[in-house]
């Protein structure tokens, strides 16, 4: 019998097990290629099958649809893992199951559930989430994709940018489902609404697949065009006016597992940073026997573990407590984003030449860093709602 040590971050066995399960398939199927996948900017939809096969495409979402209904601790845990090996194929994954499979497991109908969450649980179908449009991206409100309702359902038109999953593959087929927001009206409070925009449905297509990316290459990003996309009356995600509370259903989920992603990429930079301070020798001693080395390796230690405890203790209270925190959910991408990019780039301080080049996979971790500090919110916008949201309760910081 195999036993397990349980703690605030593997707290339950299956939880250790599925730990288990996901750091064999990244060191296995994800790490021989990772490399690969980052120059050719290729994203494996094999590899998103094999997440499948396992149950993590729908980690979330609940058995009786498809899913593992699991909770937030392991959709954390998941991409804590495979972001240590590929954090750009784990934004991928983070696309699919988690901005749009469990963005439906949680706003849509059950028609809708069962209809599109079975083939994205498989993998079969690959999902993605349409936010952000050429001119607009934090400021939501803003969107000019407009759905106009008619006859026989809405007429969609407008453009969607940097839509992860939006192609998926070499001949731009879109994404198979599209989890979408659009206006329907003018009303600062209720005028986006929410839709499925299915793949190979007429007027919807790929405008540019985005290369030349800095980082998060093992993931494809597109510009997405809808021009009189008709969409049937059920394809809208509950009624209409709805999307600002079904972004907040979701947004807590999906800004702790993009902090997550921050904590495999904290501990691979550490990892490798450590192993080569104590291999390579300057003027006769181990680099780590260097105070200058010491401060690296130790800072780093320290803000890796203060996140990490974070990110899992607010995991913790999403499922348990009050699954409705976006203080802590703003404040742990906040911190982690950042301490990511800060210890990957020590790590290549502490490699020197040889952190520059790619052998050595700081580099590229430093490079997927950086997106974590802008995509699913940027650095400011988590700034700006900590501190309106501690101006409105200011008994918070006491509870």
């Amino acid at each position: 019998m195999t036993t397990h040590n349980l703690d605030i971050f593997s707290p339950t066995a299956e939880h250790a097990m599925l730990r288990q399960s996901v750091r064999k398939l990244a060191k296995t199927s994800l790490e021989p290629s990772a490399h690969e996948r980052d120059v050719n900017e290729h994203f494996d939809m094999g590899l998103m099958k094999k997440l499948g096969e396992l149950g993590l495409l729908g980690i979330t979402v609940p058995i009786e649809f498809g899913g593992s209904g699991m909770d937030a601790s392991a959709a954390v845990l998941v991409h804590e893992e495979l972001s240590f090996i590929d954090p750009g194929f784990c934004l991928a994954y983070l696309a699919h199951a988690m901005l749009c499979v469990n963005n439906i497991a949680q706003n849509g109908s059950d028609e809708q559930k069962q209809k599109y969450l079975p083939k994205l649980c498989t993998g079969e179908w690959l999902g993605a989430m349409a936010m952000s449009e050429p001119e607009v991206g934090t400021d939501v409100l803003g969107m000019k994709c407009r759905a106009v309702k008619n006859a026989d359902g809405y007429l969609l038109n407008g453009r969607k940018m940097w839509i992860t999953n939006g192609a998926k593959n070499q001949k731009n087929d879109p994404a198979d489902v599209l989890f979408l927001y659009a206006k329907t009206s003018e009303d600062k409070q209720a005028g986006i609404s929410s839709f499925i925009v299915e793949g190979g449905q007429r007027g919807f297509y790929v405008g540019q697949s985005l290369k030349g990316k800095l980082g998060m290459r093992a993931s494809n990003t597109a510009e997405l065009v809808l021009e009189d996309c008709q969409i049937k009356p059920g394809q809208l995600i509950g009624h209409e006016g709805e999307s600002l509370r079904h972004m907040m259903r979701n947004l807590e989920i999906e800004r702790l597992t993009l902090a997550a992603m921050s904590l495999g990429i904290s501990l691979r930079a550490l990892t490798i940073m450590n192993n080569y301070a104590s291999e390579r020798h300057a003027f006769g001693k181990p680099l780590v026997h260097f105070g200058q080395i010491q401060k690296h390796i130790g800072e780093s230690y320290a803000k890796y573990q203060a996140c990490r405890s974070y990110v899992y203790n607010v995991a913790y209270r999403c499922q348990h407590i009050d699954g409705n925190n976006r203080m802590d959910s703003d404040g742990v991408k906040l911190i982690a984003s950042t301490v990511a990019k800060e210890i990957a780039d020590s790590a290549i301080q502490v490699l020197g030449g040889y952190g520059y080049m790619a052998d050595y996979v700081v580099e590229r971790l430093w490079r997927d860093a950086k997106l974590l500090e802008i995509g699913g919110g940027t650095v400011e916008a988590h700034q700006k709602n900590i501190a309106y949201d501690l101006s409105k309760n200011k008994k918070a910081l006491l509870s």
